[in-house]
């Protein structure tokens, strides 16, 4: 399966080192190898090969490639010093593909002295619009299969439900026995484990951490370091609520979303909010990393508890209000209110299972399927 963003890796090369970030098994090498068919001369190497770790300790890859793909380097001891002089005393006409995760990722967040000699790209699973591009098939079909699997590509491409529940149970345990040790001790396993699986049940809800610390006795802050580990490794992302002072919205309490839909234990109306965040932090992603926008994805709640899931902004301005719902297609009266108050940002309510669109004073009532198929990824 094609993906998104080979075009615009392939137009970038030619012009700096590209680095490619994401979750793990949502596709990088098997984009980096449909890059390297595109090139008459290419060669990859893995950080966790043992013979490709050693061409890479003595830099003795062929000069004469054309496309040089440098996978998990990250794992090496001064990685980022080591990196920049390849970029500087690669030959002329060789182009760089780093690809990477975690480390990587949050290494590309604090910037560092390849500033100025890369672009980067965000790899996110399969959305609507993607799969509709690339497999065909109606919106519709493409998004009961997204909540049902999970946009990872394995399990979504999976012949059947089966494979792709294999597939998760071995990708979920793989995940916390290899992954999440390298940023936590070894004793602490089996909480982490229970903090997701507790997650897993709270998607999209404002997550109190002093509540679940007192569950697992444990201490808040060290939730939050987990937390910081399981972003870290693009297992879930947070979603802030909207606040002109950016301080006071980190303070107040972020909701959970997870990377793969697949993982979401809830009801249909869970399962379709997270898959519809998924694609929505995609959107967003796209929007930063191809066009250089200044864009972001929140929430909007007052102290009463009235809620709007989802609020889009850009450059510091709100541009989209969003509800989602699975039937029900009387206007949100939250988001109905929220409209009012911020009359230059479109109000929308996505409802799966809508016979027919329609506008409801300042509320869209739209088809999620259809609308997320005009999302920019």
């Amino acid at each position: 399966m094609r993906r998104y963003l080979e075009e615009l890796i392939v137009k970038d090369l030619q012009r700096k080192m590209v680095l490619v970030t994401g979750p793990r098994q949502v596709g990088k090498t098997t984009l980096c190898r449909q890059l390297m068919a595109r090139h008459a001369s290419a060669q990859y190497l893995n950080w966790d090969i043992a013979a490709d770790r050693a061409i890479l300790q003595r830099q003795s890859w062929s000069p004469r490639a054309t496309l040089l793909v440098m996978d998990e380097i990250h794992k090496m001891k001064g990685w980022k010093t080591w990196l920049k002089g390849v970029v500087d005393g690669r030959p002329a006409g060789q182009a760089l593909l780093v690809t990477g995760s975690a480390r990587m990722e949050t290494w590309r967040q604090s910037g560092d002295s390849l500033a100025g000699r890369y672009l980067a790209y965000r790899l996110h699973p399969i959305s609507v619009r993607e799969w509709c591009e690339a497999q065909g098939g109606s919106a519709d079909e493409a998004l009961d299969r997204i909540i049902e699997r999970g946009g990872f590509p394995e399990p979504c491409l999976a012949a059947d439900s089966e494979d792709a529940d294999r597939w998760r149970r071995q990708y979920f345990t793989d995940l916390i026995r290899e992954d999440v040790v390298e940023f936590s001790r070894l004793h602490e396993i089996n909480t982490m484990r229970l903090f997701v699986e507790i997650l897993r049940e709270r998607v999209g809800s404002p997550l109190s951490l002093a509540s679940i610390a007192r569950d697992l006795a444990v201490a808040p802050t060290t939730l939050k370091r987990y937390l910081d580990v399981l972003q870290a490794l693009f297992v879930v992302f947070t979603v802030q609520p909207w606040h002109h002072n950016i301080a006071r919205a980190i303070l107040q309490a972020p909701k959970v979303y997870f990377f793969d839909t697949g993982l979401v234990r809830g009801d249909a109306g869970v399962r379709l909010e997270n898959a519809v965040a998924t694609m929505l932090l995609k959107h967003l992603h796209f929007r930063q990393d191809a066009r250089g926008k200044s864009v972001g994805l929140h929430y909007i709640r007052t102290k009463d508890g009235t809620e709007v899931d989802f609020a889009l902004s850009e450059e510091n301005a709100l541009t989209h209000l969003i509800e989602c719902k699975h039937s029900d297609t009387s206007p949100h009266r939250a988001l109905t209110a929220f409209s009012a108050r911020f009359p230059n940002a479109e109000a929308i309510q996505l409802v799966r299972d809508l016979r027919q669109e329609e506008q409801r004073g300042t509320v869209r009532i739209a088809a999620a399927a259809h609308w997320l198929r005009n999302l920019d990824a």
